[in-house]
């Protein structure tokens, strides 16, 4: 095995052990067939047809849609965003799903996925406080949307688990120098290419890695499943948390947002 190549495991991946993230591919493949049929541009969706199917905009998921932070991660801007993600999913997805067992690999695929969503909206809600002081166009809110959240919290996992000791009951061997490489490229990307969700990614990371952590603890537990349960309410109460914080957070912005909607005529 050299340096540069993907996470390898000792005998082929069966799609009957992985189905669950073939059903996550199948759904967001699905969706975009679905809204390319509805007429949706199939390479640059406008701001409306993106909302219209879910995306989250801050002022929209927290003045009475928070069902956004969920629904944006089933929507992609055009084949290549979607084609990217699905393809880590599959490289991530098909290895950690088998890894962490099923039940545990949905809770952290989701968890991962609106951590990214909730620390994009705080990084929203904390311009649009400097926004009221100065008008900068770079701190309007933006439209986000994407799997790349739930996607990096996957590899954010799987890079955690690379860099403890190995199991000896694990029968997958992942290769933590290229892990580590794909992650921080992913991260270079983010903070010097435009238009990319960073803040998305970071979030879906920091839960991924915590989730991965705390299951590696389980496997020396003699309750594995207890231990992962109450890891997984923990992960949840965490999130609810953050969530609960930047409502309270966006409460002052009411009249912004409500002019920002107004303006854009998004009163969806």
């Amino acid at each position: 095995m050299t340096e540069t190549t993907p996470p390898q495991i000792n005998q082929k991946i069966q799609i009957q052990t992985w189905w669950f993230t073939a059903v996550l591919i199948a759904v967001n493949v699905g969706l975009f067939g679905w809204q390319i049929l509805s007429g949706v541009n199939i390479t640059d969706p406008s701001p409306v047809d993106a909302i219209a199917w879910g995306a989250d905009f801050t002022p929209l998921t927290f003045l009475g849609q928070p069902e956004r932070l969920f629904s944006s991660m089933f929507f992609h801007f055009g084949l290549i965003h979607l084609m990217l993600n699905m393809w880590a999913l599959y490289i991530f997805g098909s290895v950690a799903e088998q890894l962490f067992g099923r039940v545990y690999y949905i809770g952290l695929y989701f968890l991962a996925g609106l951590m990214g969503s909730v620390l994009s909206s705080y990084l929203t809600i904390r311009d649009g406080y400097a926004l009221l002081q100065h008008f900068d166009p770079k701190l309007l809110p933006h439209i986000s949307a994407g799997a790349s959240g739930a996607v990096m919290g996957l590899g954010a996992a799987l890079t955690a688990i690379s860099l403890f000791p190995r199991l000896p009951q694990l029968r997958f061997w992942l290769d933590k120098k290229s892990l580590l490489m794909v992650m921080g490229i992913n991260l270079i990307f983010g903070f010097t290419v435009s238009g990319i969700n960073n803040a998305a990614h970071i979030g879906g990371m920091i839960m991924g890695a915590l989730l991965a952590s705390t299951w590696y603890l389980s496997q020396k537990s003699r309750s594995k499943s207890l231990f992962q349960m109450i890891s997984l309410i923990l992960g949840s109460v965490l999130l609810g948390a953050f969530y609960f914080y930047c409502t309270q957070l966006s409460t002052g912005l009411t009249p912004l947002w409500s002019e920002i909607l107004r303006q854009n005529q998004l009163g969806f």
